[in-house]
């Protein structure tokens, strides 16, 4: 018996809300569900986190999008079908997607191995149709499962901001006891600082206002540094210096005065995305060593990883629930920077 007979009744519609054309708002409407290729499954979604990356879906600008698009690539959900080809994956499965919605298997970086920089990448939300809406159809291999001991709405951000911050920590070359910084203690920093304290690394959290010291020691930071402060950056270098500072922020002028903080053969890591360049001596990196890299996001082999991590030490993103018909207010919420820390769309029960 094929996996698809196995499928409960096949769902032909589903509610989505789609922005039809650039800096619109969202829409509600029926869309018909494309047939099941024999390599995909159909989840019913029951949670989906918003993310700044979603601000392509409303306002362009991002190449190869089309529209109307329908937002959202922090999916969560149960499978409801899967295609004649699908053995990973069955019935009931509790599944996330991400930023890696599928790849080409064709281009270099698929040749690889590297499938989240695939030439072809289809993301969720701005290359193909995401996961506002009841339903949602993606290749099985970018489905990661979701731990039993995470509800829905705590694995959908971790499917994005956790991911991307988890394996950029975890590649970094940073070894238990290393000075490692987290810049900025917002949807991405709040949980850099939980994976930072759990890796083993002595963790900075650098934020601006002295109010927000107590919240950077309990979610795990053995220091904090106040960044509006006139002497923030030196104070870090006085301690010995970073061996990774991670920027979770999206401002470049905000990230250039702390490359000055790196320690010998220090790293800044950048997870926040700017369109603005980064003004930097050349001085600055040769003298000690220092580089900036980036990384972007992972595969559902990463994902799975990161959320059994947190699963395993307890580490959960701070979110704000909003239903899915008051999707428009939930994305105005997090693009106002008054989120704490990451906002969800429920669409459906646990």
């Amino acid at each position: 018996m094929s996996n698809a007979s196995k499928s409960t009744c096949a769902v032909k519609t589903a509610k989505v809300a789609r922005v039809a054309q650039p800096n619109g708002q969202l829409e509600f409407v029926e869309k018909e569900l494309a047939e099941l290729r024999p390599d995909q499954v159909k989840i019913r979604v029951q949670a989906c986190g918003i993310c700044h990356s979603d601000s392509f879906a409303f306002k362009g600008g991002f190449p190869g999008m089309t529209y109307p698009i329908v937002p959202g690539h922090e999916i969560a959900g149960f499978v409801e079908e899967v295609g004649s080809e699908v053995t990973r994956l069955k019935v009931g499965d509790r599944v996330g997607v991400g930023w890696h919605g599928g790849h080409c298997t064709q281009c270099k970086a698929c040749m690889n191995g590297d499938f989240v920089a695939c030439a072809e990448l289809r993301v969720p939300g701005i290359t193909v149709d995401g996961g506002y809406a009841q339903y949602a159809v993606f290749q099985s291999t970018a489905c990661a499962r979701i731990p039993e001991n995470l509800t829905m709405e705590e694995a959908a951000p971790l499917l994005c901001a956790g991911v991307t911050t988890y394996n950029a920590l975890r590649h970094i070359g940073a070894k238990p006891g290393d000075t490692v910084a987290i810049l900025g203690i917002g949807g991405l920093g709040h949980l850099g600082v939980q994976f930072a304290n759990k890796m083993g690394f002595r963790t900075v959290a650098i934020a601006r206002g002295m109010d927000k010291a107590d919240f950077a020691e309990k979610l795990g930071a053995h220091e904090f540094i106040n960044s509006e402060s006139s002497d923030a950056v030196d104070s870090l270098v006085k301690s010995g210096g970073a061996k990774v500072i991670l920027s979770a922020i999206t401002n470049s002028d905000a990230m250039t005065p702390w490359i000055e903080a790196l320690d010998l053969g220090g790293k800044m890591l950048i997870i926040g995305a700017d369109f603005k360049p980064i003004q930097i001596s050349p001085i600055a990196l040769i003298g000690r060593r220092r580089s900036i890299v980036g990384w972007p996001s992972g595969t559902a082999s990463d994902s799975e990883d990161c959320m059994n991590f947190c699963a395993l030490t307890g580490i959960r993103p701070m979110i704000e629930k909003f239903p899915f018909t008051q999707a428009n207010e939930a994305y105005e919420r997090m693009m106002s920077g008054k989120a704490r820390f990451r906002v969800v769309l429920q669409l459906g029960d646990n």
